[in-house]
């Protein structure tokens, strides 16, 4: 199944073209013999370097001279393919791939571990009982940034009959991996420990930097606290000069993702695995290779998996406040941006009952209209009456001829004065009536538009003022150290005692 399953996986991969070198560490019992050197390495060379034939043939002993150990490796240490650590992408052609893993006993699992994110360790034994390897792959990818993928790449294959460590390395500028290398040539000598390049990156992984961001971010974080809840804890000079809410949110977002990144749960797991790793591994080694020096470096080796693991779970915890304090003022600043929001609805509405007074006031020129038929209206009631039959102004002293109507026998009565005694009056009650009740309306529009507007300043205070008291004030937490809280309180937990006693 192995077989097949590898050989499908080649052939639905595609090539990328990398510069490629090798690096050979060999040991011997006299160490005039001891070789550690990197060079390029073509494709035409690339079958004599796994074979070690031609240029690479072992060195011609002299006797009581023995290889005690060492290291060979296929290194694309500066791998700067856009898709080199694509999703079923190789770096090498596909038959000299195939012969690498074939001919020095790599995990086939190897190439499907492409598409893996984040860091990744695996190791387990070979099936061939007569020349036993320890396989390990250890591998570190992300999706492209930039436009770019990014990771490092390590798969390697312990002899136990040789007691050489074979493998392919690989790994983008990012990576370090140049670097790596050059810390692994300096521990040549130790080289017969096939864990011993994979603890060297995961120290790597697991440098001081991983702190200083951690330290960093929580710089940032007291920051925003000063912003949004007012905790006195950075210096003047740090303070945000203004409270934009949109780059505090911007802020928000970016201190949590630095915080989640390299999360220890993922090291810690990785540290674990290294561990089973070297356990098979001493457990299976030959009496023979089982040295001081190996068991040395081997406990050594154990104690710095302890510190890391040490280290990594005080991070988490640390990390773990720091989430909760960010998820803390998150909530503070969307109790702030839901005030604003709660300001603006107000004033919308607002806005709404003014356009409404505006709309009533429009509705004065109809009252207008109004006006001037209520001032001509009593007039033209009181003519209506006088027009009645009860008033005769064309009688005259001889009465004349009915069918004159020239007007000369016309007698305007004396009474006429009754018509302006009523009339006015009674206009002068209407319209005066009308413009007192018309101007305390206006009056009260006015103050109720006062009303409004204060309304809503004193609303946003009172409710910052209690937001910044719940969230700052000492007097009122839990731990305030107030006589009167702590005895509420114990009275309180005596009362919940005795209630669930009594039940």
């Amino acid at each position: 199944m192995d077989n097949y399953m590898f050989r499908r996986h080649i052939d639905e991969c595609a090539t990328v073209e990398e510069k490629t070198t090798y690096l050979e560490i060999l040991n011997y019992s006299n160490p005039e013999y001891d070789i550690c050197e990197e060079h390029g390495l073509t494709d035409d060379e690339f079958e004599n370097f796994l074979n070690c034939r031609g240029a690479f043939e072992p060195l011609k002993l002299k006797d009581g001279v023995t290889l005690l150990n060492g290291m060979r490796l296929v290194v694309q240490k500066d791998a700067s393919d856009d898709n080199t650590f694509s999703p079923l992408h190789v770096s090498l052609k596909p038959e000299l791939y195939e012969s690498m893993v074939r001919t020095w006993h790599l995990p086939f699992g190897g190439i499907e571990s492409s598409s893996l994110v984040g860091p990744f360790f695996w190791c387990s034994h070979d099936h061939d009982e007569e020349d036993r390897h320890l396989q390990i792959i250890f591998r570190k990818s992300d999706v492209r940034k930039k436009g770019k993928t990014r990771g490092w790449e390590i798969m390697l294959s312990y002899s136990y009959e040789t007691g050489i460590t074979s493998g392919f390395v690989k790994g983008t500028d990012s990576s370090g991996i140049a670097t790596l290398l050059k810390q692994l040539a300096a521990c040549c000598s130790e080289v017969g420990h096939p864990l011993l390049l994979p603890v060297i990156v995961l120290s790597h992984d697991l440098s001081s930097n991983n702190d200083k961001r951690q330290r960093v971010a929580r710089d940032w974080l007291r920051r925003l606290e000063n912003a949004i809840t007012l905790r006195n804890e950075i210096d003047e000079r740090e303070v945000y000069e203004e409270f934009d809410v949109d780059g505090i949110n911007r802020d928000l977002v970016e201190c949590h993702s630095q915080v989640l990144w390299k999360r220890p749960q993922a090291y810690q797991e990785i540290v674990k695995e290294i561990k089973e790793a070297m356990k098979k591994f001493i457990d299976d080694v030959p009496v023979e290779r089982r040295t001081q020096t190996l068991r040395r470096l081997h406990s050594s080796m154990l104690s710095r998996l302890d510190f890391y693991r040490v280290k990594l779970t005080g991070m988490e915890h640390y990390i773990h406040t720091t989430l909760e304090r960010l998820h803390i003022q998150r909530q503070a600043l969307y109790n702030i941006m839901a005030q604003k929001e709660s300001k603006l609805n107000l004033e919308i509405a607002s806005q709404q009952r003014r356009l409404a007074h505006a709309t009533k006031r429009d509705g004065t020129a109809m009252k207008t209209l109004s006006l001037l038929g209520a001032v001509f209206l009593p007039g033209t009631f009181i003519a209506s009456i006088f027009s009645m039959t009860f008033f005769d102004f064309n009688v005259g002293p001889n009465y004349g001829d009915p069918s004159d109507s020239s007007g000369e026998g016309a007698q305007v009565s004396n009474q006429l004065w009754l018509y302006f005694a009523v009339t006015v009056p009674l206009t002068l009650i209407i319209v005066l009536s009308w413009y007192f009740i018309d101007h305390r309306r206006e009056k009260q529009y006015k103050l109720e538009d006062v009303m409004i507007e204060k309304g809503i300043d004193t609303m946003e205070k009172d409710i910052l003022a209690i937001m910044r008291k719940k969230t700052i004030n000492k007097a009122t937490t839990w731990n305030s150290g107030d006589p009167k809280v702590l005895a509420k309180n114990r009275e309180r937990l005596i009362a919940t005692k005795e209630t669930f006693d009594t039940v």
